[in-house]
């Protein structure tokens, strides 16, 4: 039997087994939209956000900037008991738009309430890798020393011509400068990608395999583009849709997992495709299929081809 880097006998270096090794039971995630807005929305970089951005279509319901963070996360905490009954540490997610965007008194409010409430043992911040500094990263290193912190990059891809076309308003290089500088003060870090942006083919995505295996991360979380409604690229797929190619589900599973075998061993994996409810797509879906089952076809696959991470790393 194979014995693998990550010490369970799952082929992935899943997401689940990382928190079970790290705090020794289940813990979950409770996505807060604290009002943060991103400097290509406000104007600081440019308007309009990035291309394929709603953020509707991922915040659940009670996740309103308009409720207190504290008011979110409760709200959450009672969801999640309800579904995950295992579950009594949860880490507070901070997921909509750049949430380091603001100046750091504001975001020590904002951090300090949501590490108030009983139960929540840190946090995830999901941000740009042109909204960190050393001020705030000085801070999340001193909360670092006693809760979970991870300081999770929207990267989405390699190619500073694809990052233009979309919108993003940074380059590839300030994301690795953003990732090796909060790595200089200890912490945690995460990334985010998109498979099957427009210019990009499945080629050139599998040789990204090696760059971002290269990135001093912890996690990554790899998503199948999808078109979503209200959205720039939703405009832009209506009017040139032979600009864009979408995996249907089988391939895309082998895709990924051809992948995932290029992919550094060490780097746990969030998810590896994206979900969104039927009412937000503009483009081609994948039906009804949720990701519980699409990850049950994709670790039997990963089975019946006895391939796993790193395989070929």
């Amino acid at each position: 039997m194979t014995e693998y880097p990550w010490k369970h006998e799952r082929r992935f270096n899943a997401y689940s087994n990382y928190f079970k090794r790290t705090f020794g039971e289940r813990v979950q995630k409770v996505t807060i939209n604290a009002g943060f807005t991103c400097p290509n929305r406000d104007g600081a970089k440019g308007t309009g956000g990035c291309t394929y951005c709603n953020n509707d279509a991922f915040n659940p319901s009670y996740c309103v900037p308009e409720k207190t963070v504290a008011q979110q996360i409760n709200e959450g905490i009672e969801f999640h008991e309800k579904r995950y009954r295992r579950a009594n540490k949860f880490l507070a997610y901070f997921q909509a738009y750049s949430n380091t965007y603001k100046p750091l008194d504001e975001l020590k409010t904002i951090y300090d309430q949501a590490l108030s409430i009983p139960g929540i043992a840190g946090l995830v911040i999901g941000t740009r890798p042109d909204c960190i500094d050393d001020e705030k990263l000085e801070y999340f290193q001193k909360l670092s020393e006693k809760y979970y912190v991870i300081i999770e990059y929207g990267i989405e891809s390699c190619n500073n011509e694809t990052l233009k076309r979309i919108n993003r308003g940074h380059t590839f290089e300030e994301s690795v400068k953003a990732l090796e500088k909060t790595k200089q003060y200890g912490l945690k870090t995460g990334a985010h990608f998109i498979f099957g942006l427009p210019g990009e083919s499945k080629e050139y995505i599998l040789n990204e395999a090696k760059t971002i295996s290269s990135l001093p991360l912890d996690t990554v979380k790899f998503h199948q583009l999808q078109i979503i409604k209200d959205t720039t690229m939703e405009q832009e797929y209506k009017e040139h849709p032979e600009n864009f190619t979408f995996f249907e589900l089988p391939e895309y599973i082998e895709f990924f997992i051809e992948f995932l075998e290029k992919l550094n061993p060490e780097f746990v994996v969030e998810r590896f495709a994206g979900e969104v409810p039927p009412r937000f797509l503009a483009g081609p879906g994948w039906g009804l299929i949720r990701n519980d089952q699409i990850l049950n076809k994709f670790e039997k696959r990963l089975q019946e081809l006895d391939t796993w991470q790193g395989k070929l790393y």
